[in-house]
């Protein structure tokens, strides 16, 4: 018997890496002659880069960079041999460097993904391969495109505020003072959505709210969009309003696919395509893989809907491990999870499931493990 174990991360608890550990743990309290096969995933999100450094081999550097709230923090990201960086929106200006009360996407910004992206060209990086997820940010990535040396203005001609607030000010965009090196450069983005830029289902009225956005914040940010739309149009002759995947990381997509010309593909895909997946699963009896929340929001293209579509071609069951079990669709069990187990076991706060999430999980996949062992 083979149990291929293929988690995500579980957000502000436990990387991929520590989940699939958690899990093989529960598997072996049950089994100990059963071959596991261990497969940590990412899907453009948190985690995207550590696990693409591990399977290129890629050297870590360390830069200090402006965080989303303007304060300085130290980013590590990678470099291979072939010249290629690596990194995380979500390491720069991730939702996790935000505490809940200073939570503000008019006033967050990606400037220091822009800063980090020249540090990687200042080492030699001619190419890229960026996870887009997780961010705190909601301005369309003008801040990265600041730091990049793109001009975006005011109607006094002056550069225009960092964070979404300065989607709504902005009049004009000019490419003259980009850093010409960038020319030079490939940009493939690993994106954990498929959002587009505007509309109900795009960057902001899905995601903002969760980056402290409340109602009347979510209508200036998305008129903000809007004019941002439109000048992108009238200078740069870009039409950003049809990319998928342009809404992924607050717009940040937009800004890669107008500014430098970026492939944008989906995170999942793009890493199980990577690791060999498919190869694994072929062979497995049973699949686990999980998240920190299962929602509606993950047949947009996040770890789990991957893993269940690559098992449905092989009829090989799959277990989703979670943290909360959010689904109000059967979309998620026509995609190929058979069963999705939240791992908190009693009334807790989140605090305290968040601090036992390891001793959690390996307790449900043991329950799990009993039940499918009785059942094989």
């Amino acid at each position: 018997m083979r149990i291929v174990v293929a988690p995500d991360s579980f957000k502000e608890s436990m990387t991929a890496g520590v989940a699939a550990s958690a899990m093989v743990s529960g598997i072996r309290d049950v089994c100990y002659d059963v071959e596991v096969v261990k497969i940590p995933l990412a899907d453009g999100g948190e985690g995207t880069a550590d696990i693409l450094n591990n399977y290129f081999g890629a050297n870590r550097y360390k830069s200090e960079v402006t965080g989303p709230l303007g304060n300085m923090i130290t980013v590590e990201y990678g470099v291979t041999t072939d010249n290629i960086a690596i990194m995380d929106v979500a390491s720069v200006i991730g939702l996790q460097l935000v505490s809940r009360d200073e939570r503000n996407p008019l006033k967050t910004t990606s400037y220091g993904l822009g800063e980090l992206i020249i540090d990687a060209l200042n080492r030699g990086a001619r190419k890229f391969i960026i996870g887009l997820g997780g961010s705190a940010t909601n301005d369309g990535g003008i801040g990265m495109a600041q730091a990049l040396g793109v001009e975006l203005t005011d109607q006094d001609g002056k550069s225009v505020p960092l964070g979404g607030e300065g989607l709504m000010k902005l009049k004009n965009i000019s490419l003259k003072k980009i850093d010409p090196r960038l020319l030079d450069c490939t940009f493939t983005i690993a994106a954990d959505v498929r959002n587009k830029l505007l509309g109900d289902d795009g960057a902001t009225f899905v995601y903002g709210a969760q980056k402290g956005a409340d109602h009347q914040m979510l209508q200036q940010l998305e008129q903000g969009m809007e004019n941002y739309v439109s000048v992108l149009k009238r200078d740069l002759q870009m039409d950003v309003t049809g990319t998928i995947g342009a809404g992924a990381a607050g717009g940040l997509g937009a800004a890669f696919y107008a500014f430098l010309d970026a492939e944008i593909k989906p995170g999942i895909d793009y890493i199980i395509e990577l690791v060999e997946l498919e190869q694994r699963i072929s062979e497995a009896t049973l699949v686990f893989t999980g998240e920190g929340k299962i929602d509606d929001q993950t047949l947009q293209g996040k770890v789990p809907l991957g893993v269940a579509k690559l098992a449905a071609k092989f009829d090989v069951p799959v277990v989703a491990i979670v943290g909360a079990n959010k689904v109000t669709t059967d979309k998620i069990y026509e995609a190929g999870i058979r069963a999705i187990f939240p791992i908190v076991n009693e009334p807790m706060p989140l605090s305290d499931a968040l601090d036992q999430a390891e001793t959690l999980t390996r307790i449900t996949v043991a329950n799990v493990m009993r039940l499918f062992m009785n059942n094989y």
